[in-house]
């Protein structure tokens, strides 16, 4: 009787075992992994993307899920049963109205250089205010612009989309939920309409084109 010739380490695993292998290192981290990340790690040819569906549709409904944020993957709570996970003692680390606000503005208008977001504050932005948002992993440095001079230009990280549950700045809320979710003061930062909760003169979905 001929033996199946036995699978190679490195030939390109089966789709429930790469679905396996992938489980094993989002399980394993203690950091959102980027699909980079996992190829680096896996035999050449696995198939990430297909593995990665497969692990979001059975994981869907079960108290972890798999979410994206940006580029990186992560197993997370279940939104619904967050409440069960919060600690009696929580530590609130307010931001300041003017971090507030530029954080607002990089996420929406993002990218966008320090003079554009002192145009929209209508006051000149502080150095420690943006390094406070860097500091805490939530923006940092986007692309040169072509413009003269090559500003630098402030976009948000992948921190920030996972913080908040975001699979992309597409995905950012509106006004009113910034309000709920305490990010913002009852005082809208300006470049936002009073009457809505969108920025004046662009659609949400225009500020992340091109």
């Amino acid at each position: 009787m001929t033996e199946a010739p036995q699978q190679s380490q490195f030939d390109a695993p089966p789709l429930a075992e790469a679905e396996r292998m992938v489980e094993a290192m989002l399980f394993a981290s203690a950091e959102p992994l980027s699909r980079s990340d996992m190829e680096k790690r896996l035999p050449e040819g696995t198939d990430i993307d297909a593995a990665l569906a497969a692990l979001r549709t059975r994981y869907e409904g079960r108290g972890v899920t798999l979410t994206r944020a940006g580029e990186a993957w992560a197993f997370r709570t279940a939104p619904d049963l967050g409440h069960l996970l919060q600690r009696h003692a929580v530590e609130t680390r307010r931001l300041s109205r003017a971090a507030t606000e530029t954080l607002a503005i990089i996420a929406y208008h993002q990218p966008v250089t320090r003079a554009e977001i002192e145009e929209i504050r209508g006051v000149s932005v502080s150095r420690g205010t943006i390094d406070q948002l860097v500091d805490m992993g939530w923006v940092r440095l986007g692309r040169r612009k072509m413009t003269p001079g090559r500003p630098a230009t402030f976009v948000v990280t992948g921190d920030f989309l996972d913080h908040f549950g975001l699979e992309s700045p597409r995905d950012l809320p509106g006004l009113k939920e910034l309000r709920a979710s305490g990010l913002l003061e009852n005082r809208p930062p300006p470049g936002f309409g009073e009457g809505g909760d969108e920025p004046e003169g662009e659609s949400q979905e225009s500020l992340f084109e091109g």
